[in-house]
């Protein structure tokens, strides 16, 4: 959390290689009616008593939200042990509190209007500060920190993380409807989350700590920041962990998916970092443009992974997944380090609820069944007894 730069670079001086933190975050709903049930203080008094989710547990600014995180583990493998068993513990207190927990990286009709903030003092001071953005946030996303040592190693990964971001986007995207509509986007959530909040989406390149660093330092010195939460940058520095923390991905319906794509987002940043070594900063040319990453990431949200992008080196169209093909053979050599068998599916969680809609199911009902997956494939058998 904290402003303390000096700090914030020893830790990544410090930091070790590749270790893995994932953090989910779910929709509190009803499982009758599946409206938003903002009952987060309720939940998190209950996470309080259980040892491991005392620790695991989080709010992120909305009471109909809850997070969940595997804590620091040293390899991919370990982080996603201590994930399942977290995730069970969190199904199965909610389910006995009468709740049900959804994952999507938007309700299809909550209104934001009756959305309520967290009331503590660091929530309290957000929603002064933000206003009707803070309001109108009610998405859920899937976030991965991944240890990199060295700051301006560490700077350097983010830079080039960025134009990896309209894939993983295209990937995860899974939040097709709003306000009982469908948005003809795959991923309207990047629409309500990164084109409303400040210092957020896809930032410029900064090439090293010190530049980084400096800019940081203004805006705290001018009072636009006071704690490093508050760049909300799609990809980022984490000060705290010394970590690279990736945040541009929506929550994945179904549990197995979710890892397989963390596990797509730890072979991006290891890979860059490993490149970084091999080749330098300057090794793969220059970082694209901030408009050419625009130009994917709305491709991103428009049409998934279903779409096309644009290879901007070599001047040319290709379809999404075939990028997404070329960056499975690009992290080979770190998907060996880390231990990663990756087994993407062929058709995305807005896919699915398009071709649902498509079929003539209800958009109701579309979220009745996500409700339910994210039961099956999140809670493990113990939980899933409180269906």
């Amino acid at each position: 959390m904290s402003l303390d730069l000096d700090l914030a670079r020893e830790k990544f001086e410090s930091s070790q290689d590749f270790t893995i933190g994932l953090e989910e975050e779910f929709a509190i709903v009803d499982p009758r009616t599946l409206e938003l049930e903002h009952r987060f203080e309720d939940v998190f008094a209950a996470c309080r008593q259980d040892e491991v989710l005392a620790e695991a547990a989080a709010g992120e600014l909305i009471a109909a939200e809850v997070e969940i995180r595997s804590g620091r583990a040293e390899t991919f493998a370990e982080a996603v042990e201590h994930q399942r068993q977290r995730r069970s513990r969190l199904f199965d207190l909610v389910g006995g509190l009468g709740l049900g927990l959804a994952a999507t990286g938007t309700h299809p009709w909550a209104n934001y209007l009756d959305q309520r903030i967290i009331d503590t003092p660091h929530y309290n001071r957000l929603r002064s500060e933000l206003g009707w953005v803070a309001q109108r946030n009610n998405t859920w996303s899937l976030h991965l920190h991944m240890g990199v040592r060295g700051a301006d190693r560490a700077i350097a990964v983010c830079d080039w993380l960025r134009e990896l971001l309209p894939l993983l986007l295209a990937v995860s995207a899974n939040s097709p409807f709003l306000d009982r509509r469908d948005t003809g986007l795959h991923s309207v959530r990047s629409e309500i989350f990164t084109r409303t909040f400040p210092r957020c989406g896809v930032p410029s390149p900064f090439r090293d700590w010190a530049t980084y660093a400096d800019f940081v330092a203004t805006l705290q010195r001018v009072g636009s920041v006071v704690e490093s939460t508050q760049l909300w940058w799609s990809v980022r520095p984490h000060h705290s962990f010394g970590t690279v923390e990736v945040r541009i991905c929506d929550a994945q319906t179904r549990g197995e998916e979710s890892f397989q794509l963390a596990g797509l987002i730890a072979a991006c940043i290891a890979q860059t970092a490993l490149d970084y070594d091999e080749f330098g900063y300057d090794g793969r040319g220059a970082p694209l443009a901030d408009r050419e990453i625009e130009e994917n990431l709305w491709r991103a949200i428009r049409y998934g992974a279903g779409g096309r992008m644009v290879d901007f080196r070599r001047g040319e169209e290709l379809p999404t997944r075939a990028v997404l093909e070329e960056v499975l053979a690009w992290t080979e050599p770190a998907r060996a380090q880390l231990g990663l068998d990756l087994a993407l599916p062929e058709r995305n969680g807005a896919e699915r609820a398009r071709e649902a809609l498509d079929s003539g199911v209800s958009i109701e009902d579309i979220y009745r069944d996500a409700v339910a997956e994210t039961r099956r494939t999140y809670a493990g058998e113990k939980a899933a007894d409180h269906a």
